[in-house]
């Protein structure tokens, strides 16, 4: 036979629960040893690497549990100033993100107009990347512009018609995410502009 439990024998049962645990920590009953050694049990034998969480951009910290280079266990980090070891329920599931026989790890490359993905080298797809973007700059590079983007003709001070010197190109973007670290957006805003693109979007957040 099936016990059913009310709504209100839940709130009951949780009260009760809770003023045990209370009783407890008030005649000095200290459980943090028990919580700390069922966490070594788990993560025996386990090397901790301090990380970031790859989601959005507050970056908690979280420590990444390795055992014969395999990830175990990801949680939070304590030591983290910003997070203090918390982590959003999305944070909380990153080992399903890292862990995850659905995870792709393989370069897919889809022809223009194909229909079906062929999996490709590592370098193959770096190779075409750095060929394409040099063959874009390179044809649509502008050292001068004598009309701004409206089209209307770009005047001096004395309202003649000017020219000015702006190298740009306009055809390539760059779109940062919110897992782009201070030094990782440094490097990549240097090469950006060094390639006279315009449009530039990041989002630093360490």
């Amino acid at each position: 036979m099936t016990h059913s439990l009310s709504r209100r024998d839940f709130l009951r049962s949780s009260a009760g629960g809770g003023f045990a645990l209370g009783s407890f920590l008030a005649l000095g009953t200290d459980l943090r040893a028990a919580q700390a050694e069922v966490r070594s049990l788990k993560i025996a034998n386990a090397r901790e690497v301090p990380s970031v969480c790859p989601y959005c951009a507050v970056g908690c910290g979280q420590i990444v549990s390795v055992r014969d280079k395999k990830i175990i266990n990801i949680e939070g980090n304590p030591e983290s100033p910003i997070s203090r070891g918390t982590l959003c329920p999305k944070g909380a599931a990153t080992f399903q993100l890292a862990v995850n026989p659905l995870r792709i790890t393989k370069v897919l490359y889809r022809a223009p107009r194909g229909t079906a993905w062929e999996e490709k080298p590592l370098d193959w797809a770096m190779d075409r990347i750095a060929r394409l973007t040099k063959e874009t700059r390179n044809r649509t590079f502008v050292e001068e512009r004598d009309t701004d983007l409206s089209g209307q003709p770009l005047k001096g001070k004395d309202g003649k018609p000017t020219k000015k010197r702006v190298n740009h190109t306009l055809a390539i973007a760059s779109l940062g995410g919110a897992t782009m670290d201070n030094e990782w957006n440094y490097v990549q805003a240097k090469l950006m502009r060094a390639l006279g693109v315009v449009y530039i979007e990041n989002q630093a957040r360490i």
